[in-house]
């Protein structure tokens, strides 16, 4: 066994971790946030045990959400990632379609490739846990509308970053949701956090749509308000990242860097 060659390949994937962001940040960024998540779940457990009358159905309606987001925005992503993967990316970029095309394209598809994998998961916690989460009634919808439109906003946002910054950015797509999941009160009342935590939380919809599903669940009561107000503030963020998307691509292709990235 010759230690110098394997000295130069373990040299040679430092030097990659090393000239890339994305790829530092997800070495420390998993560790952090698992800690940061279920340190919050379980300070809320420790403190008030009973806040939850029936805890597996809201815990799990609240995962089933929580997926549906995630779903949202992985589809939207992936079908990215799958045009960079099978080296079309070029190809997408010189066809006569526009942005605008692209984007609507993609988010019309993402719906139904969330729609295959949540609608079984749905059902599937029916009979096996007694837990529907048709039981939200018709706030249901909106509150679906909104977790999808966010989650949506998620995807142009990683989208953005691979065209700016090529396939290294990568990681940022399975780490973003993640990152908001403290942050959004999925499983716990916004009150376990931080009072300074909590005024950057309420800035994302996903804490007004976990705390209206937990009191519709809870106290059978419904805030119309807050479920708009919610919607409102996804479709701000969607926006934004429509923006977002048109400056990383007028950008890379200035720089000549779209027709790099898949190759």
């Amino acid at each position: 066994m010759r230690w110098h060659k394997i000295y130069g390949l373990s040299l040679r994937h430092l030097y990659l971790i090393k000239n890339s962001f994305p790829r530092v940040l997800d070495l420390f960024y998993w560790p952090c946030i698992q800690i940061v998540l279920w340190g919050f779940i379980s300070k809320f457990f420790s403190m008030d045990s009973a806040y939850y009358s029936d805890a597996v159905g809201i815990i799990l309606t609240a995962a089933i959400l929580y997926d549906f987001l995630f779903r949202s925005s992985i589809s939207y992503n992936m079908m990215f990632l799958e045009e960079i993967w099978s080296r079309n990316f070029t190809n997408l970029f010189i066809a006569p379609i526009r942005i605008s095309e692209i984007i609507a394209a993609l988010t019309l598809t993402a719906i139904i490739r969330t729609s295959i994998g949540l609608v079984p998961a749905a059902l599937l916690a029916i009979p096996l846990f007694g837990v529907s989460v048709f039981d939200l009634g018709p706030p249901l919808f909106l509150l679906l509308l909104s977790l999808y439109i966010f989650g949506v906003t998620l995807g142009l946002l990683v989208t953005s970053g691979l065209i700016r910054f090529g396939p290294s950015f990568e990681n940022i797509a399975w780490a973003s949701l993640f990152f908001l999941a403290p942050l959004g009160c999925i499983y716990y009342p916004i009150e376990i956090l931080p009072e300074w935590l909590q005024i950057i939380s309420k800035m994302l919809p996903l804490v007004h749509i976990f705390e209206e599903m937990r009191s519709i669940l809870i106290n059978n009561t419904v805030n119309y308000f807050i479920i708009y107000k919610a919607i409102s503030i996804s479709s701000l963020y969607f926006l934004l990242g429509v923006i977002v998307f048109y400056l990383s691509y007028n950008g890379a292709r200035i720089r000549g860097t779209l027709i790099n990235i898949g190759e």
